[in-house]
């Protein structure tokens, strides 16, 4: 059984995918810390100086406090604003994501079109025809 948990840890797809989950967990951070730190100051200055992280509706009505995290202590709260965010994170990790996808999908087009041309010889009538017009060329 332990043999057989080696050659499972051992095979390429397990180690992509652990490496995949790893990136992908940093990258996460680095698109949340460009929304939360970089982009909504910048939504929130267009819309008058608005900190979309403390928007919210108030569900009780023991609720008075201004701030979320203070409002959340007081009673039930309904979060927009923290969703607002969360959703414009997923919207730019998923450009960035299928940019990239795009990008590699594009170098593998361009890598089997190399590949094809390079394996491919000219048909018998475009190698002759190639010849006689390099002899022209000559003469």
């Amino acid at each position: 059984m332990v043999k057989e948990f080696q050659e499972f840890i051992a095979r390429g797809n397990v180690m992509d995918l652990a490496v995949g989950i790893i990136i992908g967990g940093a990258f996460a951070l680095i698109v949340s810390s460009l929304v939360d730190d970089l982009i909504m100051p910048i939504v929130g200055a267009i819309f008058g100086g608005l900190d979309f992280s403390n928007y919210f509706l108030a569900l009780s009505s023991n609720v008075s406090a201004s701030s979320l995290e203070a409002a959340r202590e007081q009673g039930a709260v309904l979060a927009y604003g923290s969703f607002i965010t969360v959703l414009i994170n997923f919207l730019i990790l998923a450009v960035i994501i299928f940019l990239l996808v795009k990008g590699v999908n594009n170098l593998r087009r361009d890598l089997e079109e190399e590949k094809q041309s390079e394996a491919a010889p000219p048909p018998q009538d475009v190698q002759l025809l190639t010849e006689i017009r390099d002899l022209l060329a000559k003469g």
